[in-house]
């Protein structure tokens, strides 16, 4: 393609380039295989195939790479498809923004939000936005935390209450609270019940974790307790959710971290044995991310306002949980 080509002049890609064929391109690249984008799409698969063409030739670059076994966007078609996400979010919100048009507030609010989010704040906000908006509706799905941000990012959720790792530039960060993990076993586990235990008993045993538990990820500094702690190299268990994390260890799979305040009612009915260390534990920050740039509904933004007015009154020492 020649940049002085005026059949490819950004004016004119602009006012030609049809949404459908963006769509499939998404759904082409979300899928990585023209059988499955055409089933998503109800479409045939010479139908897909022509419209990628189609939109090559739009656009003047080869956008994905196929010959048999081998299917990967190209360095044009990363690019294009960062973009028709967010326009894919964009589009899809309009239908709804429209519907939305009343006195009365009806939105729909999609949280993303990772599985060990515990926080009377969140649960305060909740109430009071049902109180006085009963006819809006939520959605919270739980994600990872990196899945949870890449929603927000395309604009498929309304924000994200999650971990935070590296910071995504067009998006805002806010800090809901902060939360310290301890090490926990359960009933069937060798050490539970022991008050004379020290880091030294540990050595040796097996343990559970999240799948984040890396030191990569954002719960490096849990990573580094489990070290310290000398626990054995097994690892006999791991999930995204804390629920199942929290299973694992009440059922003597292993000693594994849980928050300590989530921890704090099953210590108190004998399900969990809080064992060391007992200082300086890791603390985890917990943060509210939303794209100033997506269009909201009006139940999005006022959700999302009262939230952060919520974090902005309340002290950090009223939202650290320990």
């Amino acid at each position: 393609m020649h940049r002085d080509d005026p059949h490819y002049a950004p004016e004119r890609i602009a006012r030609e380039l049809d949404w459908n064929l963006l769509r499939t391109f998404v759904v082409l690249a979300e899928s990585h295989s023209v059988t499955d984008a055409a089933n998503q799409l109800r479409l045939k698969q010479p139908s897909v195939s022509t419209a990628l063409k189609r939109l090559e030739d739009r656009v003047g670059r080869k956008l994905i790479n196929r010959s048999p076994g081998h299917y990967d966007l190209t360095e044009a078609g990363r690019l294009l498809y960062r973009e028709a996400v967010e326009i894919n979010g964009s589009v899809l919100r309009l239908s709804t923004l429209m519907r939305e048009m009343t006195d009365d507030v009806r939105g729909h609010v999609h949280i993303t939000m990772a599985s060990h989010v515990v926080s009377p704040l969140i649960n305060q906000a909740l109430t009071g936005f049902h109180r006085d908006h009963p006819l809006a509706t939520l959605k919270i799905e739980v994600l990872s935390s990196s899945k949870a941000i890449a929603e927000v990012a395309a604009k498929r959720a309304s924000f994200a209450i999650c971990l935070v790792g590296d910071h995504h530039p067009n998006l805002e960060y806010r800090r809901v609270f902060r939360e310290y993990f301890g090490l926990f076993c359960g009933p069937p586990h060798p050490l539970f019940g022991r008050d004379d235990l020290t880091t030294a008993d540990l050595e040796g045993h097996s343990s559970v974790s999240f799948e984040t538990d890396r030191l990569q990820d954002v719960l490096k500094p849990i990573t580094v307790m489990r070290a310290q702690a000398a626990l054995g190299q097994k690892i006999t268990g791991v999930s995204s959710h804390l629920e199942e994390v929290r299973r694992m260890i009440v059922s003597g799979l292993g000693v594994g971290p849980l928050p300590i305040h989530v921890a704090a009612r099953d210590v108190r009915d004998g399900q969990l044995w809080q064992v060391p260390p007992f200082e300086d534990l890791p603390p985890i920050d917990v943060y509210l991310v939303w794209s100033e740039g997506a269009t909201k509904n009006r139940a999005e933004q006022i959700l999302l306002d009262r939230l952060i007015a919520a974090i902005d009154e309340t002290p950090i020492e009223d939202r650290s949980y320990s």
